[in-house]
């Protein structure tokens, strides 16, 4: 079974806010398993519009990624994200297919 990732992009337009869901999201992440594989960190967008912030978390399956996104330890961090920050998140399955070469 693939992998499933949260692909998050943010604008924070409130940092002190912000470090609010950022404690407060670690209950669900530890709960789901959820590993950081990108958190912030330099980037370019060479296409498309760009936020100011990047994420991506790994979980062990697409059930388990929707589950932590849908769950009470989740919604309660949202709840302190959204007025401090404005964002997408795409819930996404990985890829255990062929590779190009």
């Amino acid at each position: 079974m693939p992998k499933a990732y949260w692909v998050a992009r943010v604008d924070v337009h409130d940092p002190e806010a912000y470090k609010g869901y950022v404690a407060a999201n670690a209950a669900a992440f530890a709960k789901y398993g959820a590993k950081f594989l990108v958190r912030g960190g330099r980037f370019e967008a060479p296409e498309g519009k760009a936020r100011s912030r990047n994420v991506v978390i790994e979980f062990k399956d697409y059930d388990t990624a929707v589950a932590c996104y849908h769950s009470p330890e989740y919604a309660a961090a949202k709840a302190l994200r959204e007025p401090a920050a404005v964002g997408d998140v795409l819930i996404i399955e990985g890829y255990e297919g062929p590779q190009p070469g």
